[in-house]
């Protein structure tokens, strides 16, 4: 169940954002190692954002997952997902923020129920 948001002040025109969330997907499940069809991505773009007292491009992510984050392995994940938002948004990982979050399991709904 792992997802991953993006949301960013560069402009991603349709056919682009699609490929964005569609890459993001698999290389959530491979950094995470889980498997691609937990995988959820939502991408944000155009939004209004500062950084640092600029509007200069940025971002800020959110990679959720029910364990297999955490210590080193964030530092891992991070250096992947910085590369990918570079690459794809041209967003520095400078300007980059990303939160992790591990919840319990009893706080992750899906199909009517919880993963605990």
């Amino acid at each position: 169940m792992p997802t991953f948001k993006i949301t960013t002040n560069a402009s991603i025109d349709r056919v682009a954002r699609s490929d964005v969330v569609r890459e993001a997907s698999a290389l959530i499940s491979t950094l995470i190692g889980k498997p691609e069809s937990y995988v959820m991505v939502s991408l944000q773009s155009d939004v209004t954002m500062c950084f640092g007292g600029t509007e200069d491009p940025c971002a800020y992510c959110e990679v959720v997952s029910l364990g297999a984050i955490g210590g080193d392995k964030n530092k891992a994940i991070s250096a992947g997902v910085c590369t990918f938002i570079q690459q794809k948004l041209g967003v520095s990982p400078s300007r980059t923020y990303i939160l992790f979050v591990d919840p319990q399991r009893s706080d992750f709904g899906f199909n009517n129920s919880t993963f605990g």
